[in-house]
């Protein structure tokens, strides 16, 4: 059964594909891809990926999309005829889709339990995480006391991108592509499209709710930080697409995402900081309590709340940033 449901979603992957690249209607072509990072997210749930698949429904089918949305605004409806031809692309997608198939020839049987990933060392966080950290969410454990190091370099990456893009998109005044209701916008845009006006105003509480859940909850579930994070800010550039970004400042002001951005990226260090002074090693959460479980479920929350703060403020900074450049 499970066989059945992963040929048919990447059935309907190869389907919604085929459309996005034949659709001439923007709006259009969004909302598949949409529903294809939906199908995506679906067929990483049954190979038993969910926190990968949660990640692929907030960034893929979330903040894109909201993202792309907002690119409608400076567009035109539909997509301008080019001249050009297309053999040569197709020839390369035909060739870089067979070395791909042909790759996956060498790769371990679906669920092989002698697959080298499974002979590393993922039998000893499995065996070791109950009695260490005592969290259901292995992936959590690994990502935010295992593999601390790497998360915090992740943030920083993603600190230091959001730096360079509004380096890059940082001209103009704020407020003033989305300070119009949707129905006034000169070009493309939410104008013409009730149904998602309508209905995007009934999701934005429940998308903040479920992104506040998302963090709150990755020790027991799939979520964190970076999904938290991206559902968040979706939720919020969402707002701004339907009530004008002039109304979005308001509820988040620039300073406040600045704070967020730096804010969360010093919070996650502080916490490796605050460990060496209390006498263990760097981002070793053992010693934050007098019982080191206690501590490794302490620092766990406490640096995915920094995880989530510098993911939220980055993406909405950019989006403001593109925002201003637009109609600089």
């Amino acid at each position: 059964m499970t066989i059945l449901l992963a040929v048919f979603l990447l059935t309907m992957l190869v389907i919604t594909a085929v459309a996005i690249v034949r659709t001439r209607d923007l709006f259009a072509a969004v909302m598949l891809l949409g529903i294809f990072s939906l199908l995506m997210a679906a067929n990483f749930f049954v190979l038993d990926a969910a926190d990968v698949a949660l990640t692929e429904a907030a960034v893929g089918a979330g903040i894109s999309t909201v993202l792309f949305l907002g690119a409608l605004a400076l567009t035109a409806a539909r997509e301008r005829e080019s001249g050009d031809s297309r053999w040569l692309p197709l020839v390369v997608v035909v060739i870089m889709a067979a070395t791909v198939v042909y790759a996956t020839f060498d790769k371990p049987a679906l669920g092989d339990p002698n697959a080298p990933v499974h002979q590393h060392v993922a039998p000893w966080y499995l065996s070791e995480t109950p009695r260490l950290i005592d969290i259901p969410n292995v992936v959590t454990a690994v990502l935010g006391s295992y593999r601390g190091y790497d998360t915090l370099g992740e943030v920083f990456v993603v600190f230091t991108a959001g730096i360079a893009v509004l380096f890059l998109l940082g001209s103009g005044r704020p407020g003033e592509l989305f300070s119009r209701p949707p129905d006034e916008l000169s070009t493309g845009g939410l104008k013409h499209h009730l149904i998602p006006r309508v209905v995007g105003k009934l999701l934005i509480p429940f998308i903040i709710l479920f992104g506040l859940y998302v963090q709150f909850h990755g020790e027991y579930g799939p979520g964190g930080g970076f999904q938290a994070g991206a559902i968040i800010a979706a939720g919020v550039i969402l707002y701004a697409l339907l009530e004008g970004e002039t109304r979005a400042l308001a509820a988040l002001p620039e300073s406040a995402l600045k704070v967020m951005v730096i804010g969360g990226a010093l919070l996650y260090t502080l916490v490796g900081v605050v460990c060496m002074l209390m006498g263990g090693n760097f981002l070793d959460y053992s010693v934050l309590s007098t019982n080191s479980v206690a501590g490794q479920q302490l620092g766990i929350i406490l640096i995915e709340a920094g995880v989530g703060l510098a993911v939220t403020g980055v993406l909405l900074s950019i989006f403001h940033a593109f925002a201003a450049r637009a109609t600089a």
